[in-house]
């Protein structure tokens, strides 16, 4: 069955410089080639996923709309146990330090506990995660290598429709044996293109460079270069029917990406700018209601509690006209905007309220990492320990997770490749026992693993599970 769906890849655009300068097309392609092409791995990853037992009872059950079949199959059958697979993973990456800095996406190497990667000459090298951010779909690795021939960036803001660009990467990697990359020339068929997440695709992109040139599966995380051999985007998504390459690929500006290439390098954590509000795009009865004629502004739905919105004064249902004296059209143009501030920054905004233009300023604050949380009754730090957080149980915990605990405390947060990680716990689960002990809450937790030197046996609302003291 055909069905509309987001192949993660990845490609770079370019200019027509060689062919200005005198050079032809086909030579220019060459030399790109030849160049560009010393500088693009094949990365193969593995990484273990878990499904089963934390899906929600539409998943469990099958998908019913009354909630009385539910409750049927929820009381009398009991959960399908948590499974653990492997998942291989094969993308490009592109080398951006002779030291062995490789770049690559975040999809192509998340979750993985083993990364191999080829260089064009046929060496192959064990990989580390030195940083890798989601929201961006980004991430850089390491191999232990010197001397290696790095890309030189180049400058995706001066891009234009209808400019030469070559998708360097390798397709299918590994799986074919052969170390050197390939090469499509097309053009830059647009720019600043949103691409939703469609199918089971989670993550949503913006600002995306749109081209023709062919990208195939195995391409993610290669470089979109222009015909100066200078990367200016990277490899990140097709739209498909088939599941092959229909004409339509999608690569993230390289100045996009300069923005958190140095803390990636460093393993630091990226953090974005937040507004704290919820919102929607207008339609032609919200315009007509609020008479507004162009296709222009959006409408709050919620204001979060404690954020720089509520700080600044927003309410629900106004209309945002403008941000940092910007027009916003979208809600997608906003969530960019706010996201291109550093944390800190005073931002002026523009509002519709009652028929009257007000201004507002607003302080950018620092995205958090779980927003459905915000509205609860303010608790102490949530408890860390392992690379597990958990907190009290509370109403909206037992909403959101279709919990039937009273007691206990939930996990929070697993940090990557942390003890806690590598046992069967999953965001959601409540912790009942600890070695036997009773945990009604973050107290009891505190009291019992504080003194516990040794590995935990975890008894939970879906079985026991152990973690390890490393």
């Amino acid at each position: 069955m055909k069905r509309l769906t987001i192949f993660l890849l990845i490609f770079l655009a370019g200019n027509f410089s060689y062919a200005q300068s005198g050079v032809n097309l086909e030579d220019a392609v060459i030399r790109v080639a030849a160049d560009v092409g010393k500088s693009v791995v094949s990365i193969s990853s593995v990484g273990r996923e878990k499904a089963g037992a934390n899906l929600d009872n539409r998943h469990r059950y099958g998908r019913f709309n009354d909630d009385s079949f539910n409750r049927f199959f929820e009381e009398f059958f009991a959960p399908p146990p948590e499974m653990e697979f492997k998942r291989m993973g094969l993308g490009s990456g592109i080398i951006i330090d002779r030291n062995g800095y490789i770049l690559t996406n975040e999809h192509v190497v998340s979750a993985a506990t083993e990364i191999k990667v080829k260089l064009s000459d046929g060496r192959e090298f064990d990989a580390q995660i030195t940083g890798s951010d989601k929201r961006s779909d980004l991430a850089v690795i390491k191999i232990n290598a010197t001397n290696l021939a790095a890309v030189k960036l180049g400058d995706s803001d001066s891009l234009k429709i209808g400019k030469w660009v070559v998708a360097v990467g390798n397709p299918f990697g590994f799986a074919i044996d052969n170390p050197e990359p390939t090469v499509t020339v097309g053009v830059i068929s647009a720019l600043h293109r949103y691409v939703p997440g469609l199918g089971r695709r989670e993550r949503t992109y913006d600002e995306l460079i749109q081209t023709d040139a062919a990208i195939n599966p195995g391409n993610s995380g290669g470089p979109l270069v222009n015909l100066d051999g200078e990367v200016i985007g990277v490899n990140t998504a097709i739209i498909s029917l088939s599941g092959g390459y229909q004409g339509l690929g999608f690569a993230m500006p390289v100045n996009k990406v300069k923005r958190v290439l140095p803390k990636l390098m460093k393993g630091e954590k990226i953090a974005y700018g937040w507004l704290g509000v919820s919102i929607q795009d207008l339609n032609e009865d919200l315009r007509n209601y609020f008479g507004i004629k162009e296709a222009a502004g959006i409408i709050v739905v919620k204001v979060y509690n404690n954020s720089p919105a509520a700080v600044a004064g927003l309410k629900e249902g106004d209309l945002i006209l403008t941000f940092n004296n910007q027009p916003v059209k979208a809600s997608r143009d906003l969530m960019s905007m706010v996201s291109a501030f550093g944390i800190g920054a005073q931002v002026p905004l523009k509002i519709l309220r009652d028929g009257k233009e007000v201004g507002l300023n607003a302080k950018i604050g620092q995205s958090p990492r779980d927003v459905e949380t915000l509205e609860e009754e303010p608790s102490p730090e949530h408890i860390t320990f392992r690379g597990l957080e958990v907190d009290n149980l509370n109403p909206a915990y037992r909403q959101k997770f279709r919990l039937k605990e009273n007691s206990g405390v939930i996990v929070t947060y697993i940090e990557e490749s942390s003890p806690a990680d590598r046992s069967n716990l999953a965001v959601g689960d409540v912790i009942i026992k600890v070695n036997g002990k009773e945990i009604k809450n973050k107290e009891d937790f505190i009291a019992v693993t504080s003194k516990i030197k040794e590995g935990w046996l975890l008894k939970t609302n879906r079985g026991f599970t152990v973690i390890k003291e490393k």
